[in-house]
């Protein structure tokens, strides 16, 4: 018997499961309520969105419609009074559009937008730079008190030198404005790649088993001596 304490972490766990199973371009819904009403008509994520057609609007957030959640394509978290960036922006990896405009925000720090590879139209406050330098993007122009950034490059296709290059047996991908990850070149995996071969999943999952059970013995047993205390 797990007792209380047990029963209460494996209902929490049932309900978060469907979440944490959902696709990370269709999650999305702390953000998109992060400011009241839809998106601004001010905003470049409204204008955007319009344009576009097929879409529909989901508080703060533009996503495609047809399906439940759809894809979420623009957000607007502009005139929220965000003092720093929040940490549910990494839900909206797979936005288009997103509006900064109109917050307090002092700094966007490095990583910021880590993941953001689809991102294509930014607006920050002016004081602000856009994430990754003007050599991330295609275009930077000003618009009253605001910073538009437009077309994200590939900073593997740069001509400007990467800031720590790729290493041998591996390839250079996006993973953002001005940020790069390295992948593995086929066979070889492990650290910087150096190890040849296809990944031991077996040893790799029967470690992982041995684990997890030897975890929830440990558990379950510490939960039976608590549930027969007097």
């Amino acid at each position: 018997m797990l007792g209380a304490g047990g029963a209460v972490r494996g209902v929490a766990l049932l309900l978060l499961l469907p979440l944490l199973l959902l696709p990370r371009a269709a999650r999305g819904v702390a953000v998109c309520g992060l400011c009241p009403g839809p998106p601004r008509n001010v905003s470049i994520v409204s204008r955007f969105c319009e344009s576009r057609g097929g879409t529909e609007s989901d508080g703060r957030c533009c996503r495609e419609r047809g399906s439940s959640p759809g894809r979420l394509l623009g957000l607007d978290l502009s005139n929220c009074s965000l003092h720093s960036v929040p940490p549910e922006l990494a839900e909206a990896t797979a936005a288009i559009v997103l509006d900064l405009t109109e917050n307090p925000l002092t700094t966007l720090p490095d990583g910021s937008f880590l993941g953001f590879i689809q991102l294509q139209n930014l607006a920050v406050p002016l004081p602000l730079e856009c994430p990754g330098g003007n050599d991330a993007w295609q275009n930077v122009t000003v618009d009253r008190s605001s910073r538009l950034c437009h077309g994200q490059r590939n900073p593997c296709n740069s001509s400007v030198k990467l800031a720590w290059p790729c290493p041998e047996n591996s390839v250079c991908s996006p993973d953002g404005p001005g940020l790069i990850q390295c992948l593995c070149d086929s066979p070889f995996h492990g650290y910087k790649c150096l190890r040849e071969g296809t990944f031991p999943m077996l040893l790799f999952g029967g470690i992982l088993g041995t684990a997890t059970v030897s975890l929830s013995l440990l558990l379950w047993g510490t939960q039976r001596r608590k549930v027969k205390t007097p």
